[in-house]
């Protein structure tokens, strides 16, 4: 549990009369649907800067989601762990980079996919 301290903040111009609150905030049930199945991942690369998902930031993966076309997933392919967007096309599957420097992963039909989990939250240091 963590103070909440203040209620919302403006991110225009600044309030001078601000409502403080002492209530708390319980980070777990704000960000965790399912704690047996969550996980948290540090990201490494910049494959996904187009989605807000930096090098170094910490993903939230629920391994009880359903992964559906959309879905930004940690999958394994041929045994190598990736982030990436899931896409389901009349071709196949795609595993979709958000960085035009990266080209997006075609899943060959003989490949080896598990998609481990689907990416719920990033938390981004600033």
């Amino acid at each position: 549990m963590i103070p909440a301290g203040i209620g919302r903040v403006p991110a225009g111009f600044p309030s001078p009369s601000q409502d403080y609150s002492d209530t708390k905030i319980d980070l777990t049930k704000m960000l965790i649907r399912d704690e047996l199945s969550t996980f948290i991942v540090r990201v490494s690369g910049d494959s996904m800067e187009g989605a807000g998902i930096y090098d170094g930031d910490e993903l939230i993966v629920d391994r009880s989601i359903n992964p559906r076309d959309g879905h930004v997933v940690v999958a394994v392919v041929d045994g190598d762990m990736t982030v990436k967007r899931l896409r389901v096309t009349s071709s196949g599957v795609v595993l979709q980079a958000e960085n035009a420097e990266y080209p997006d992963v075609e899943v060959a039909e003989l490949s080896d996919l598990m998609v481990w989990g689907v990416a719920t939250t990033c938390l981004h240091h600033l």
